[in-house]
């Protein structure tokens, strides 16, 4: 690759990256969102911001981005209360965020630390034949312990993802895979203010254990987004006023149609590329299909806790069992106490509803079917399950509480 004053601006603003990376192969966290500034970035692109996420560092070699992937055991945190054994990279699920510019020649570096086989698929990239990680077609399978190098140049933008192509039912199952995001050459207009990448993802672990059954196939039981379940997930945090954008990745067994209140967003683009002006369409929910990665834009113009969700009702629960008696409307008199004999904290399921049943004695390792507490009381939500905080002042990105509605604009009892 040749040295152009774009490539010497992209390795300067990233010696800090560089040298994180020489001192240790992890994924970097991104930093708390209360020590983010509000400044616009340096860089000729936005950023991603990656909730409960990490973007992985790099280092230049002769001309190249070199990025290190291991594959990996690792404990992960559903949300406070549940921990499971799952697989990622880089000791993370998804894996760490890869970013890069149109153009860019890359290296991956990937060793695996899996009791088994596997590969690296870069998903909706355009490369060379023996590059896109296909074990058995396109390359040997990546063996335990072994070390695979995939090397090749970026012919397009837009975001995209990586996930294994060996045993790739148990391995995504199980949590492997990760944004890919390829952010152009020259700078968007409008300039997006804040970028956030949400990878949408569910899973079956039988209440009180913590491996997920990579054998089921429909009747799933936990929803994440970035793995994380509500009330685990972090709120997205924005200034009134800014240009948002927000990719959605999907490599689940079932479509996600994600809805935002309060606002219309605009469809922007897919993993295909973006979407000509004169195609964008509005809608307040946008339907994610599976294998795709759907990204939606808006301005920021309306203060306040916006909710943002999965609207699959049973995708914003948590833990539960689709086998339980449909006890809708049965007297139940008596029975809760001749249970709790035998199983303290037992409670009547579904008589009248579930929302009061948040505290419910449930196994050890499980969480609550919907849970989280508001300004205004529980908010019975689980699973695919956010709030957008928009605000008119914001010193930094940290939480910003919750919002403080002016006088006579909440509803009220008559």
């Amino acid at each position: 690759m040749s040295i152009t004053r774009r490539n010497l601006l992209g390795a300067t603003t990233v010696v800090s990256g560089a040298l994180a990376l020489l001192r240790t192969p992890r994924a970097r966290a991104q930093p708390k969102t209360g020590t983010l500034p509000l400044a616009l970035s340096r860089l000729p692109y936005t950023p991603v911001v990656v909730p409960n996420g990490a973007t992985l560092p790099w280092v230049m070699k002769d001309g190249v981005k070199e990025f290190r992937l291991t594959a990996e055991v690792i404990k992960h945190e559903v949300a406070p209360g549940m921990t499971i054994t799952a697989w990622g990279y880089n000791g993370r699920t998804p894996g760490p965020v890869i970013e890069a510019v149109d153009g860019d020649r890359v290296r991956f570096i990937v060793h695996n630390k899996l009791p088994e086989r596997t590969s690296v698929h870069w998903h909706g990239l355009l490369l060379p034949n023996g590059m896109d990680g296909v074990a058995g077609l396109n390359q040997p399978h990546i063996e335990p312990g072994e070390t695979y190098v995939y090397e090749f140049t970026l012919r397009q933008h837009g975001v995209f993802m990586y996930h294994p192509h060996s045993d790739e039912m148990v391995e995504m199952a199980m949590g492997m895979m990760g944004f890919f995001v390829v952010h152009p050459q020259a700078p968007e207009t409008p300039r997006v203010d804040r970028h956030f990448l949400i990878m949408l993802h569910e899973w079956f672990v039988a209440p009180g254990t913590s491996v997920p059954n990579p054998n089921v196939m429909t009747d799933f039981n936990l929803f994440t987004f970035n793995s994380r379940a509500w009330p685990g997930t972090e709120s997205l945090v924005i200034k009134t006023g800014q240009r948002v954008r927000v990719s959605f990745g999907n490599l689940s067994m079932d479509s996600h149609p994600i809805h935002l209140h309060g606002y219309r967003y605009w469809h922007v683009a897919t993993d295909g590329g973006a979407i000509p002006l004169s195609a964008r369409t509005p809608m307040t929910t946008i339907n994610v299909p599976v294998g795709s990665t759907q990204t939606v834009e808006w301005v920021a113009d309306v203060p306040g806790d916006w909710a943002f969700h999965c609207h699959k009702s049973h995708h914003t629960m948590n833990a539960m069992s689709h086998e339980l008696p449909n006890m809708m409307g049965v007297g139940q008199k008596g029975v809760e106490e001749q249970v709790r004999n035998v199983l303290p904290g037992y409670m009547a399921m579904g008589q009248n509803g579930m929302g009061n049943m948040m505290d419910m004695g449930r196994p050890k390792n499980t969480l609550p079917m919907m849970t989280g507490d508001g300004p205004f009381g529980p908010i019975e939500m689980g699973g695919m399950f956010t709030v957008v905080k928009v605000r008119d002042a914001l010193p930094s990105y940290a939480d910003p509480g919750w919002y403080h509605h002016p006088q006579g604009t909440v509803a009220r009892k008559l």
